[in-house]
């Protein structure tokens, strides 16, 4: 008798918006692959420019499969990534290109797709992480994870750090002029650093990172940037000295990630000068869950990240701290420098919904 009354009280509508809703996010799983699909393979690319095109038209241009390419159109039309002609014809607009195609576009989003595999195959061995409680590293995802936060990173450090971003913190591009020591901690494939030393030639610039994959691939840009005052290091052995010499030090999207961001930060304490700059940049989130459950447009995606990767990785020691992707919040990094002894903190703004900035002196 129970059980029938329960049965009696389910709202069959809500059911089905459930299932809809449910629905949508397998819809979103399953174009996301077709994105990467058209990122890997510069369907994007080929499209950007070329006005309306057919399947016919598109296959003798790439080579590839008509029946194959006339099924991928039709759903990219369908999902609203392409616009439909008529007479079979698609086409990529140039606002879509700007997201999809153009990597020097501050706007792109398709290299975020690049380590989808490599994400989604991670996600067989979390059952084990959810029993143990211990996560796994970034380079679990291979050479392709250090290579799509790459890329989906890029796109801001080109259009915005050096231009916007250093103008606006106090004294520090007059520094970088005069050649100061810079350090990026975190600095995975080096595209902040390899900005920063190519627009100031007589800095001294050093980065820091633990991922064998990252490093490898910062040492690929640097060769290719052919930027001469540059310096990558294993910060597994080669962690940035004590010697409070450096005059500018910038963590681009990586406290949160670290296991153990507390000793990190109070290694930048002792490794700036007193006069020196830090810069971080990281996941803008809100102080409390239920903020972030009213105001964050951006969280179901942050949440997911985070078991995937950044709160993974963040556990991925016994002692790991676990902060995750919107574990870093203002309240929490005000709490964490300041406890390394670090006293000025001022938050900027650079009209980037993802993350937050903040400018932290000794």
């Amino acid at each position: 008798m129970a059980d029938e009354s329960y049965k009696a009280q389910i709202d069959r509508e809500k059911v089905q918006q459930m299932a809809e809703h449910t629905m949508g996010f397998l819809g979103g799983a399953v174009i996301s692959g077709m994105i990467y699909l058209g990122d890997k393979m510069g369907l994007y690319r080929t499209l950007d420019g070329a006005g309306p095109v057919t399947s016919d038209e598109l296959a003798q241009k790439t080579g590839l499969h008509e029946r194959w390419l006339r099924e991928w159109l039709e759903g990219q039309a369908a999902a609203g990534l392409l616009e439909y002609k008529g007479n079979r014809k698609f086409e990529l607009s140039a606002e879509a290109a700007m997201v999809l195609s153009n990597e020097n576009s501050p706007a792109f989003m398709a290299g975020g797709f690049c380590s989808l595999p490599q994400q989604m195959g991670v996600i067989e061995r979390l059952p084990e992480s959810f029993k143990t409680g211990l996560g796994l590293p970034y380079d679990a995802f291979g050479p392709e994870g250090a290579r799509g936060v790459e890329r989906f990173l890029a796109p801001w450090f080109q259009a915005h750090l050096v231009p916007r971003a250093l103008p606006a913190l106090d004294g520090v591009v007059s520094k970088l002029e005069a050649g100061a020591k810079v350090a990026d901690v975190g600095c995975g494939g080096g595209v902040a650093l390899i900005k920063v030393a190519e627009a100031f030639p007589q800095a001294e610039c050093h980065g820091y990172d633990i991922s064998e994959y990252a490093l490898a691939r910062a040492e690929e840009n640097k060769a290719k940037a052919g930027v001469q005052n540059v310096a990558f290091h294993d910060a597994n052995g080669d962690a940035i000295p004590d010697d409070k010499s450096f005059d500018f030090i910038t963590t681009f999207d990586c406290l949160h990630d670290m296991a153990n961001p507390t000793p990190v930060i109070q290694a930048i304490y002792s490794a700036l000068k007193p006069d020196g700059t830090w810069l971080i940049a990281d996941i803008h989130s809100m102080p409390t869950f239920e903020e972030n459950l009213e105001q964050n447009p951006l969280a179901p995606l942050m949440y997911g990240f985070s078991v995937m990767c950044c709160m993974s990785s963040a556990m991925s020691t016994p002692d790991g701290e676990g902060l995750g992707t919107l574990g870093f919040t203002e309240p929490v990094a005000r709490r964490m420098v300041g406890s390394a002894g670090f006293s000025r903190f001022k938050r900027h703004d650079f009209d980037n919904p993802i993350n937050a900035y903040y400018e932290v002196r000794p």
